[in-house]
């Protein structure tokens, strides 16, 4: 960024911190006339989980602020909630980027209006796979690049918080692939009075849904309780053929032993059959923005003996060959122990297992194209399509198919020593992550023979079955931290200091596949020491301010040690270029002004992003490779202002208001010149705005409350954003809007609490976009020059984009029994 654009920047953010600064006083005397600001009793408030490792508590009503929004804070960092109170008012099918859209920092976008399908999130440009999500504690980021699925975590209804750290993970976060803070989801724990409630919803687009859950109440002389859910959910897409369809199972304990002695435990299961939205270019949405797969299958060729005969090729593919099929399963016990006098002992065991697919291609395989294991050429032959002869290409499904084991637990002793409280812990698990890529035959009228890729595999002449990859991966990572936060000033001040150390080993074993037809392992570690500073004191009691500084650290995904990365000489595979890890330093400066009328908070971030890892070109290898492509530097202001209820009447709403910029120039190529030397080809990207991050995020919710009635209008602005990297083609700025209302009838009948929701999405009906992918380059051909005059010409990059889902309605009724 050039220095009169940043000077340009930091002018506008100083002059909306300066007018909070004076709008500010003059709010406050208008809710003192209310309520007396120098206690915020009844207001809610985020605390520290006492139990779970990482995870935060409300005290108070969490719908008493900002629409159940925001809580007031006492961290010395920016952190951001949203509380129950708002998520019971969103549509029951939604997920967590959905829940966290109006949050400062935060640009989501998901694939359709019910949230089955997924989405993507940045948080200050830092992209889902840069954060840390945890679910009850346990770590949910794919174990082999960090990927997030939202999806497929957990019900809804069964959530009490989600909320995000921008910028820094907690101290005891069990991540290796953080740079850019960390997300909570926790779930509510069971009712302390049995009781049994029923959901259905129904909606445009074939929508329904199913919910049960049963609470047993307290039982074992009150010191335990359960409850035990259950969904199913399905819809059809908004555009062209295929559905979504999700079976849904949560389950949790608390057993409170003793005042001092507590248990937590949960299982959450999900299997989910999902086809998948077709993607498309800036000109392909101007033509027709409803263009998706194709709607019918292109068949197979006549068989012919003694004749090669090739299958028709199609595009776009047939719909019923892009399948997503996942079933995974977070389970955790979390127990709380004293060992003396204010020393506890806080376990966290915990498994993820998934299994499924996704990234389904029509391949045309050639007869004569399968592994032969004697020479690691593809020269194996197979009849496919049983003509007798081996001389055809046939199409068949391919689909990557991945199966995960990840036990772990997280150890932590805390004590309080006067006005001391220090944590010592250490995180631990093994990660197996089996990757496989097989494929499948399909019948004259497209079906797949079958979509979860595990019955009617084709197999090698040698009988070992086709992979177009077989990667295991074994990743095993601990970490040790400390933290001392010294309370100084009466509780006034807040001084955190913390220390963690994590570290991760990559065990990749590559089996011979028909893409690399070589055996080999690769074993990389990686660790790092990242201090952490926070910092907040109260100037008075509503008034607070914080201060942070903390270092991330994200090490290399496995795919680095895989594919284009490796150098096959002689029969021997080897790495051509290390990726180092990411890392990141965040700095944040805010002010808090905190009561239960009103609560506004502006933060100050800076993060300096460095070792971006990205394909790019390697000179020495002469083609693309998983290496590190620079550093971004993201500046800017959040702020978040969110009301009591006054006459039934309350608001929430978030600025974003930021500037990146693309450190270093990319080298793309080299180039030969008319004297037969080399020169190395750069895409000039220094100073350019990084992908997906919008200079300025507008979020708003105002709520109305009469009676047992509520009514609610969320609307959101997304500005500008670059689509390439070289900022040749742009994402425009969108508006959403979404409305939500509902009334409770009370008792009706045998059932009680009866409500009545309706929730319409986007009811503009606007039509936007975003990217399918961050980390695209140049969607124009690039031309330069040579030192030598001659011209040379940077090819573009396809950019491709997912569209924005229309209006969509639902309503749901419910009841307790």
């Amino acid at each position: 960024m050039s220095q009169n654009k940043w000077l340009g920047f930091s002018k506008t953010a100083l002059a909306a911190a300066a007018a909070m600064a004076v709008v500010m006083p003059a709010m406050a005397q208008e809710a003192k006339k209310k309520a007396d600001q120098t206690e915020d009793d009844g207001a809610p408030r985020a605390k520290e989980d006492t139990v779970r490792l990482g995870t935060i508590v409300i005290t108070g009503e969490g719908g008493k602020l900002g629409t159940g929004q925001m809580l007031n804070e006492d961290a010395g960092k920016a952190r951001s909630t949203v509380t129950r109170a708002a998520i019971d008012k969103d549509r029951a099918t939604g997920n967590p980027f959905q829940a966290l859209a109006l949050l400062p920092g935060v640009s989501t976008f998901n694939h359709d209006a019910t949230g089955l399908f997924g989405g993507g999130l940045t948080v200050r440009g830092f992209g889902s796979d840069q954060m840390g999500f945890t679910v009850n504690g346990v770590p949910v980021n794919d174990s082999g690049n960090f990927a997030v699925y939202p999806q497929e975590y957990a019900d809804q209804e069964n959530l009490c918080t989600q909320s995000i750290s921008q910028g820094s993970p907690d101290v005891d976060s069990p991540h290796a692939g953080a740079t850019g803070g960390n997300v909570s989801i926790t779930s509510c724990d069971p009712e302390d009075k049995r009781r049994v409630r029923v959901s259905q919803t129904l909606g445009d687009l074939n929508l329904t849904r199913t919910f049960v859950r049963y609470d047993t109440g307290r039982f074992l002389n009150n010191s335990a309780k359960v409850f035990l859910s259950y969904s199913h959910t399905q819809a059809d897409k908004w555009k062209g053929e295929g559905e979504a369809k999700k079976d849904h199972i949560d389950a949790a304990f608390r057993w409170d032993i003793n005042p001092d002695n507590t248990i937590l435990g949960s299982v959450l299961y999900n299997r989910a059959v999902n086809n998948s939205f077709y993607t498309l270019s800036a000109a392909q949405i101007a033509s027709n923005y409803y263009t998706d797969y194709s709607n019918t299958f292109a068949g197979h060729a006549a068989p012919s003996p003694g004749t090669g005969v090739k299958d028709p090729t199609q595009s776009p593919n047939y719909w019923k060959l892009a399948n997503n099929p996942f079933e995974n399963a977070v389970v955790s016990v979390s127990g709380s122990f004293k060992l003396a006098e204010a020393t506890y002992l806080k376990v966290q065991p915990y498994l993820w297992w998934g299994f499924g697919n996704g990234g389904w291609s029509q391949l045309a395989m050639s007869e004569s194209g399968f592994l032969d294991s004697t020479k690691g050429t593809n020269t194996g032959k197979k009849d496919l399509n049983g003509d007798g002869d081996t001389l055809d290409t046939v199409t068949v499904a391919r689909a990557s198919v991945t199966r995960t084991s990840r036990p772990g637990v997280t150890t932590e002793v805390n004590t309080t020593l006067g006005n001391h409280n220090l944590r010592v812990g250490v995180w631990f698990e093994r990660a197996e992550h089996k990757q496989t890529q097989p494929i499948v035959s399909i019948d004259n009228a497209g079906n797949p023979s079958d979509i979860w890729l595990q019955n009617g595999r084709i197999a090698r002449p040698d009988g070992s079955l086709y992979q177009g990859r077989d990667w295991d991966t074994i990743s095993t990572a601990y970490q040790a931290y400390v933290n001392d936060n010294w309370s100084f000033d009466n509780d006034n001040g807040s001084l955190s200091l913390g220390l963690r150390a994590p570290h991760v080993k990559r065990d990749v074993t590559n089996y011979a596949n028909e893409t690399l037809g070589v055996n080999y392992n690769i074993n990389k570690s990686y660790s790092e020491l990242l201090p952490q500073v926070a910092l907040r004191y109260n100037l008075a009691p509503a008034h607070q301010v914080f201060f942070s500084m903390a270092k991330n650290f994200r090490a290399p995904a496995n795919f680095a040690f895989t594919g284009s990365n490796i150098a096959v000489t002689n029969g021997v595979a080897s790495l051509i270029r290390e990726a180092k890890p990411e890392t990141s330093v965040m700095t944040d400066l805010g002010y808090r002004y905190q009561s239960k009328s009103l609560s506004l908070s502006a933060t100050l971030f800076n993060s300096a992003f460095k070792n971006r890892q990205a394909n790019a070109y390697d000179p020495i290898a002469d083609k693309s490779t998983y290496q590190n492509a620079g550093d971004v530097n993201n500046r800017g202001l959040e702020l978040e202002a969110g009301t009591g209820k006054f006459k039934g009447f309350s608001a929430y709403a978030s600025l974003t208001m930021q500037k990146s910029e693309i450190k270093n120039d990319l080298l793309i190529a080299k180039a030969t010149l008319k004297n037969g030397g080399k020169e190395d080809v750069y895409l000039p990207l220094s100073g350019k705005q990084f992908t997906l991050t919008p200079e300025r995020i507008v979020a708003t919710s105002v709520q109305y409350e009469y009676g047992n009635f509520y009514g609610r209008l969320k609307v959101k602005r997304t500005g500008r954003q670059a689509a390439t990297m070289i900022n040749d083609e742009w994402i425009p700025t969108y508006w959403m809007a979404d409305f939500d209302a509902g009334y409770n009838f009370g008792e009706v009948s045998f059932a009680s609490n009866v409500q009545l929701r309706l929730n319409v999405s986007n009811i503009g009906n606007a039509k936007y976009r975003n990217l399918s992918s961050g980390s695209v380059t140049n969607a124009q051909k690039y031309n330069t020059t040579l030192s030598d005059g001659s011209a040379y010409s940077v090819a573009s990059s396809g950019v491709f984009y997912y569209v924005g889902a229309p209006r969509f309605a639902s309503i749901s009724l419910s009841a307790d029994f």
